[in-house]
């Protein structure tokens, strides 16, 4: 039966891959890489140089192909992210199919980890439950944006005692906690719009990387550094990657 593996490889570092990510590496016989345009290459050239790092012998078959387009300023975010998915399910299966024999093992190298804020598991059991074909699966994971933050600021995501919550911008309003951190993650905006000047963050881009980017303070005083810096990288890299944390002054 084939097997797909469902490797996360980290932020960008590749001193992130794990040695289970190695392994899983090595036994794959194609890898699938998933592009989002130009703009985003970077992100498809590191996968194929922790391939050069990491597996011993003879590369593994490389199948390259774009990810659909997702509508960016939806009526239904909901609808709009089913739509994508289902989209992404039909070229996920349709590659598979085509490059991947009956017994053959493939490979999505994911960014971060598989578990959290990435839809790749979603479109495999999507693939999966339409039974046209049959795999089984196995998720390798991989070191999060979420804690490469907390290592390259140095710090402990949570109080002690406290929990921590993770979530989007775009519902930060909704869930920033009152007594313990919070972990923002895709933010398109990070405008900081509403936020009590009070809080602390944690900000940080292209983690892992020796592009990273940190910043830390006070979020009225570096509010609009984290801006102006995001800016400019973006600008210069053509895409950005960024996470942060928000904390309330210890009292």
């Amino acid at each position: 039966m084939r097997r797909l593996l469902l490797i996360g490889i980290g932020t960008g570092n590749p001193e992130h891959v794990t040695i289970q990510a190695v392994r899983a590496l090595n036994a794959a016989e194609v890898v699938f890489l998933i592009g989002k345009g130009d703009a985003k290459a970077d992100l498809v050239r590191v996968r194929r140089e922790i391939c050069e790092r990491y597996i011993e012998g003879p590369q593994p078959r490389f199948v390259a192909a774009a990810d659909p387009a997702r509508d960016r300023t939806p009526a239904d975010y909901g609808v709009a992210v089913d739509d994508w998915h289902a989209a992404r399910a039909e070229l996920y299966e349709d590659l598979v199919a085509k490059n991947l024999g009956d017994n053959g093992c493939g490979a999505f190298l994911v960014w971060g980890d598989p578990a959290l804020y990435d839809s790749t598991i979603r479109i495999i059991d999507r693939i999966h439950a339409r039974g046209r074909l049959a795999f089984d699966v196995e998720v390798i994971p991989g070191i999060t944006s979420v804690q490469a933050l907390a290592a390259g600021h140095r710090i402990a995501l949570n109080g002690i005692g406290e929990p921590v919550t993770i979530t989007t911008g775009r519902r930060l309003a909704a869930d920033l906690s009152a007594d313990g951190a919070t972990v923002v993650m895709l933010d398109g905006k990070v405008d900081f719009a509403g936020l009590d000047p009070n809080l602390t963050i944690h900000w940080g881009a292209y983690l892992g990387t020796s592009d990273e980017l940190l910043i830390a303070g006070r979020l009225g005083d570096v509010a609009e550094l984290i801006r102006e810096t995001r800016r400019t990288a973006r600008a210069r890299h053509g895409w950005i990657m960024d996470i942060y944390r928000l904390a309330r002054p210890a009292t």
